[in-house]
């Protein structure tokens, strides 16, 4: 068995986290280097290690994460918008190899993003 990732730990309990949500499928927590006036991340249970990787079968998961950001952008007030990003592979800065979208708020933000 391999070693769990950084998420799995959090989600485990033994790596402390602020937690936004918690659902079945996923969780949100807030980013410790946040981007933005509001920034959380929003992760899958399942250890998906990205976006590119993720399945077919895995469309349940992706769909809760979605609307996991989108009750979390409300619940936050983020009504001017919001950023939902999935960082994917090397040349994308992907650092955690567990697939985790950054909910990103409270600000205009620039185009293009990278």
């Amino acid at each position: 068995m391999s070693e769990p990732t950084l998420f799995e730990k959090i989600h485990q309990g033994t790596i402390p986290a602020r937690f936004l949500l918690r659902e079945e499928l996923c969780f949100a927590i807030e980013d410790i280097d946040p981007k933005a006036p509001f920034h959380a991340l929003v992760i899958p249970v399942k250890p998906i290690p990205s976006l590119a990787e993720a399945t077919d079968d895995d469309a349940p998961i992706l769909a809760a994460c979605l609307a996991c950001a989108r009750r979390l952008a409300k619940e936050k007030g983020l009504t001017q918008g919001w950023r939902l990003v999935a960082n994917t592979g090397m040349h994308a800065n992907q650092t955690v190899p567990h697939l985790h979208f950054h909910l990103l708020g409270g600000r205009r933000m620039g185009w293009p993003p990278g």
